[in-house]
């Protein structure tokens, strides 16, 4: 018979301890070890002696030189959306286990429905720990149509019962939402607690691989913004899945952030609209807006999120400080380095911006971290302090140093080719090397300081 055995788990990497403690050897956190009660199993005779309790037959547990493991090509089954499969590498690999998660309302149940309702000629069952059957199907008619007939929908939180519905329902596709829901008998601890979602992460796992069954899983975050859970969740799944947004705005960043099968470079970007999420294939048409021409404090900038190339709008306001001290303000850009350009426009350029407010703001609702769009941001906020609005058919790139100098960027072939795209007829970049510019419609304009950039724009 199973012993009760009572351990302390740190609720942040999931180290265990025989007592508590108020620091967690592993990560270093304070408070974050939590009593729980676990079963111990007794040890197996054959384990006890030293022998080996795997057959000396099986194939999979033989050691193989590099050179004689053959290598086969992943076969992908697509999810009949181009963003997602853009995030994944190419589509769902069999056996693969991808972890999505998200803030509460975001819309990550919204988008795993979405996904697999479109999905045709594969069976899917989606496990629901969170919302009734009603709820599932009041969503699914909000949505719209869908293509996939074989879609069942099971609202259960027992593992155990889980897969008794995996053996009826024999599914191509495995949807639980969400991992912390789903508890187990083995373990004596609420569910969502660390060895719950642990012991459950690793059965629907090996489900996974044994049965070469592609799995979707939801997962919930923490208010610092981690999955919530042991950080082994993360380190079992093969994929980890960023659901990203501001909910007072209408996009949706999907971000990969472990990815075994693909690169971690990728974004898909969704709209939300009141029928689900819609694909947004070219985001730079939607960040522009097109009814500011003759305003002064907003400059195009183009950046790049991922390995795509965005053109997003810069807008900025400077005045006087009317209380004295002045007020620095940035939304979706680092108020930090706002700080650093400022300091350098006054000491390197001569403006002085130190009683003055300054707002800064990124359109859209994007938050960048793209040192290129340094660039823009100064642009905006001198063509804000000179009341002199920038041509709107210019487009600006280029990262600032200490000294005013307009440093090299990277990938700046697929920033002037989407600027073409997008009909701008100027972009300003830092000095280059071995660009070929040949076809180009579009004047491509150097600067080496910041200096020669204002006169670009302000002569």
């Amino acid at each position: 018979m199973a012993k009760l055995k009572s351990v302390f788990f740190c609720q942040n990497c999931g180290n265990e301890s025989s007592k508590w403690l108020g620091k967690c050897p592993a990560c270093g956190e304070w408070n974050t070890f939590v009593e729980e009660v676990v079963n111990k199993a007794p040890a197996s005779s054959s384990i006890k002696k030293g022998v080996s309790i795997v057959s000396a037959s099986d194939e999979r547990t033989r050691p193989v030189l590099i050179e004689n493991i053959e290598v086969t090509q992943e076969v992908r089954f697509d999810t009949r959306c181009a963003e997602f499969n853009r995030v994944l590498g190419g589509g769902l690999v069999p056996g693969s286990m991808v972890l999505i998660g998200g803030e509460p309302g975001i819309g990550k149940s919204t988008l795993v429905l979405q996904v697999v309702l479109n999905i045709e000629g594969k069976k899917t069952l989606y496990v629901s720990g969170e919302e009734s059957l009603n709820q599932l199907k009041m969503r699914a008619e909000r949505l719209g149509t869908y293509a996939n007939k074989q879609c069942y929908f099971v609202s259960d939180n027992s593992l155990e019962r889980i897969f008794t519905h995996i053996k009826n329902v024999q599914p191509e596709l495995l949807i639980i939402d969400s991992i912390q829901t789903i508890e187990t008998e083995l373990v004596e601890s609420a569910a969502g607690s660390v060895s719950q979602v642990r012991e459950c992460a690793a059965q629907i796992l090996r489900y996974a691989k044994e049965c070469n069954t592609p799995v979707l899983m939801i997962g919930h975050i923490t208010k610092d913004g981690t999955i919530a859970g042991p950080k082994i969740l993360e380190h079992i799944v093969d994929t980890v899945i960023q659901f990203e947004g501001d909910q007072h705005y209408m996009y949706r960043i999907l971000r990969a952030i472990k990815n075994r099968f693909g690169s971690t470079s990728e974004i898909g970007i969704f709209e939300m609209q009141h029928s689900g999420l819609r694909e947004v294939s070219n985001p730079s048409e939607m960040l522009l807006s097109h009814n500011n021409l003759g305003l002064s404090g907003t400059a195009i900038g183009a950046m790049i999120e991922g390995i795509r190339p965005l053109l997003i709008e810069v807008q900025a306001l400077v005045s006087t400080a009317a209380y004295g001290t002045p007020q620095r303000s940035a939304t979706g850009f680092d108020a930090r380095r706002l700080n650093m350009l400022l300091a350098v426009l006054e000491k390197r350029v001569g403006f002085k911006l130190s009683q003055k407010d300054v707002f800064l703001n990124i359109a859209g609702g994007l938050k960048v971290s793209d040192p290129a769009l340094d660039l823009a941001v100064i642009s905006a906020i001198l063509s804000s302090n000179m009341d002199i609005a920038v041509d709107p058919s210019v487009c600006l790139a280029g990262e600032i140093g200490l000294s005013g100098e307009i440093r090299p960027i990277n990938r700046i072939e697929q920033r002037i080719l989407e600027a073409e795209k997008l009909g701008f007829k100027k972009i300003v970049i830092p000095k280059f090397k071995n660009i070929d510019l040949t076809g180009r419609q579009i004047q491509v304009l150097t600067a080496e300081k910041v200096e020669d950039a204002f006169k670009i724009l302000f002569a």
